[in-house]
C-alpha cells in the first residue's frame, strides 16, 4: 500500500495538453491576426484620402463634402479635448469612491454603495445622451455658462475659454457625460486593486501611526499602481472611442472658431456615426475610413504610452531599492 501511495499519479489523458495548448495558441493568433485584419481594411479602406491629402488631412480644418475638402484636425480636438475633460473630472471622483469604499465605507454600506456605482455602467450611452441634451444641457448653461461668462467678461484669456452661446451644448458638456460614464470603470478597477493590498502592509502602517492617507499614498498606491493606471486607460479607451453619447451634447461642428469650452465641436465617433452612412463612394467615405484609422492610431499610442510608464516607474522602484 505504501509503494503504491508513494507512486506517481498516471496521466489519464495526456492528449488533453497538446489540445489545451494548442487552442491557446489558436485564440492567442486568432486576436492577433483579427487586429491586423482591422488595421489592413482600414488602410486599404482610407487609402483613397491618404493619397489625396497625405499628413495634411491632420492638420486641416476644413470639412467641406460639395467640394471633396476633407481635414480631421476638428474631430481629432474634439476627441482628446472631451477625453482630456473627461479623465480630469473621472480619476479624482473614481478614486475617492474607491478610497471610500476600502478605507472609510462602514460594512453596511460598502456592498450597496459598490452595487450602485457599478449599476451605472449598465445605463446605455444613449440615455446618457438624452439625459444630458434634455435636462443637463439647460442647467449647464444657465447656472454655470452664463455665470463664468458674466464673471469672465473683459479678461482676455478666460472670456475667450468660456465664451460661446449659452445653450449648454459643446466640448464642456461632452466631457462632463463621459466622465460620469467612465467613473463606474475607473472607480470598480481602483476598488479591485485597492482590496488585493496584504491586509498586513495597511495594518502594519497604521500601527505604526500612519493616517489614512499615509496607508493609501505610500502603502496602497505604489503596491496597485499598475491596477491603477490600467484602470485610468480603460476609462480613457471608452472615452475615446463613445458615440451616441457625444453625438447628443458635443454640437456636431465642423468648424473650430475658438478654443472655448463651451463651443459646439465634434469628435471621431460623432462624425463616423453621422455622416457614414450617407457618404458616397470615394474621398467621403475614404476620410471617414480615415478618421476610424486616426482613432485607432490614437488608442494604440495611449496603450503604449501606459504601458511605457509602468515600465518606467518599475525601473525607478528597482533603483530605489
Amino acid at each position: 500500500m505504501s509503494q503504491l501511495s508513494s507512486s506517481p499519479r498516471r496521466r489519464v489523458a495526456p492528449w488533453a495538453d497538446s489540445v489545451f495548448a494548442f487552442l491557446t495558441h489558436g485564440s492567442a493568433w486568432l486576436t492577433l491576426s483579427l487586429l491586423v485584419g482591422i488595421v489592413a481594411s482600414l488602410l486599404v479602406g482610407a487609402m483613397p484620402a491618404i493619397r489625396e491629402f497625405g499628413l495634411g488631412f491632420l492638420t486641416s480644418t476644413e470639412w467641406d463634402p460639395v467640394q471633396e475638402r476633407f481635414g480631421g484636425l476638428v474631430m481629432i480636438y474634439g476627441t482628446l479635448m472631451s477625453s482630456l475633460i473627461a479623465l480630469v473630472i473621472a480619476v479624482p471622483v473614481s478614486f475617492g469612491i474607491a478610497l471610500f469604499l476600502t478605507e472609510l465605507s462602514p460594512k453596511w454600506l460598502k456592498r450597496p454603495l459598490g452595487i450602485a456605482v457599478e449599476l451605472l455602467a449598465a445605463v446605455p450611452s444613449i440615455v446618457y445622451g438624452m439625459w444630458g441634451l434634455l435636462v443637463f444641457g439647460p442647467i449647464l448653461a444657465e447656472y454655470v455658462q452664463q455665470p463664468l461668462q458674466r464673471m469672465t467678461r473683459g479678461v482676455p484669456v478666460l472670456e475667450a475659454l468660456f465664451s460661446g452661446p449659452p445653450v449648454g451644448i459643446g466640448l464642456l458638456s461632452a466631457g462632463i457625460i463621459l466622465a460620469i460614464m467612465i467613473i463606474p470603470f475607473i472607480a470598480s478597477v481602483m476598488r479591485d486593486v485597492f482590496e488585493v493590498t496584504p491586509p498586513m502592509l495597511k495594518e502594519s502602517a497604521y500601527g505604526l501611526g500612519s493616517t489614512t492617507w499615509e496607508v493609501v499614498s505610500r502603502v496602497v498606491l505604489p503596491y496597485t499602481k499598475a491596477g491603477v493606471i490600467g484602470g485610468i486607460m480603460l476609462g480613457l479607451g471608452r472615452a475615446l472611442g463613445e458615440t451616441m453619447a457625444v453625438t447628443f451634447v458635443i454640437g456636431n461642428f465642423n468648424q473650430l472658431e475658438s478654443l472655448s469650452v463651451f463651443e459646439a465641436a465634434n469628435s471621431i465617433a460623432s462624425s463616423l456615426a453621422n455622416e457614414f452612412a450617407e457618404a458616397g463612394e470615394g474621398l467621403h467615405q475614404a476620410s471617414l475610413i480615415y478618421l476610424g484609422l486616426v482613432l485607432f492610431f490614437i488608442t494604440f499610442v495611449v496603450l503604449s504610452l501606459s504601458k511605457l510608464l509602468l515600465s518606467r516607474l518599475k525601473k525607478a522602484e528597482g533603483a530605489r531599492s
